[in-house]
């Protein structure tokens, strides 16, 4: 019953996502004989490449096809806060946090790398990001940006059982991550997001250590700075592992050089081990986590070509 009801949540969000695409198309402005002109023209030699398909590099949980740019360092505080459902006595939350705080840096404009400490867990992560492809059209039309995220996370929790023989490869998960994002409008941006999650170590012997996931996001963006964004990550194995696939809702409002997220999900978790393979809220029951994201950027070293005109 959970699943049919999470998957319908989904189905709808992303019927809305759809529909609002229509509607911004279908209410473009213009004439319908500039149109025909348009289509008439010779098309353009420039190669124009999309940019800002999401306003930052996540999308809320999951890694977006954005990198940092090159020569900049991205400081990211992710909190998210106890159950809403906690009602007055937890104000609704607020008296628990958890918290991951990263940096990222744009090591090309095609290279980001990065790393984060989480509370929740007391794990910390580290990963790389690899752009493929870039949406382009004019001269070159490639209808979809492409990149590449492979990454890791290590367990530093004590022990359970302390005197038996523990290993440090027992603490480590690894997930790989392929974006296909694609820019359908100044408006509407689309992310599928397969996934694949290692854990060294599990609890059961029947519990699979390789975990299979598609992710999906989408951005709806509302003026020149607030955008409405979702996340969607379903987990083929859910139901054996008794968790439910994580939803998060949430807008984006840039602000000069910060981009600030705010959203609920029904997962606490803030990296991949966790939101993908731990998520247990419930959207129908209120057992959802409020939570933002706070990101701000630094330049470190400048553009070449910045360098060579000064």
């Amino acid at each position: 019953m959970n699943k049919k009801i999470t998957l319908s949540s989904f189905t709808l969000l992303w019927g809305f996502f759809l529909t609002l695409s229509t509607f911004a198309q279908g209410t473009g402005g213009g004439n319908s004989e500039a149109d025909l002109l348009a289509d008439l023209a010779p098309e353009s030699p420039v190669r124009k490449y999309a940019a800002y398909t999401f306003k930052s590099t996540r999308i809320i949980n999951t890694h977006s096809i954005e990198n940092v740019a090159a020569g900049v360092l991205e400081l990211r505080i992710m909190h998210r806060f106890g159950a809403i459902s906690g009602g007055w006595y937890e104000l609704w939350g607020l008296d628990q946090a958890g918290m991951r705080m990263s940096l990222d840096y744009g090591v090309t404009p095609w290279l980001t790398v990065g790393g984060g400490r989480t509370n929740v867990g007391k794990s910390y992560d580290s990963f790389l990001k690899i752009k493929i492809l870039r949406q382009s059209s004019g001269a070159l039309k490639r209808p979809v940006s492409v990149s590449l995220v492979s990454g890791g996370i290590a367990s530093a929790l004590r022990w359970d059982n302390p005197d038996r023989k523990n290993y440090f490869s027992s603490r480590l998960s690894y997930y790989h991550q392929l974006l296909v994002a694609r820019k359908i409008s100044e408006e509407i941006s689309l992310q599928f997001t397969p996934t694949l999650l290692h854990r060294n170590f599990v609890e059961k012997p029947e519990i699979p250590n390789d975990l299979w996931a598609l992710g999906t996001g989408g951005r709806f963006k509302l003026s020149s700075r607030v955008s409405a964004n979702f996340d969607y990550i379903w987990l083929t194995q859910a139901s054996s592992l008794k968790v439910r696939n994580n939803l998060s809702v949430g807008v984006d409002i840039e602000t000069g050089g910060h981009v600030f997220q705010l959203h609920v999900s029904n997962g606490r978790g803030l990296n991949e081990g966790q939101f993908i393979a731990g998520s247990l809220g419930n959207w129908n029951d209120g057992t959802v986590y409020f939570g933002f994201n706070l990101s701000r950027v630094f330049t470190v070293r400048e553009p070449r070509e910045l360098r060579i005109i000064r």
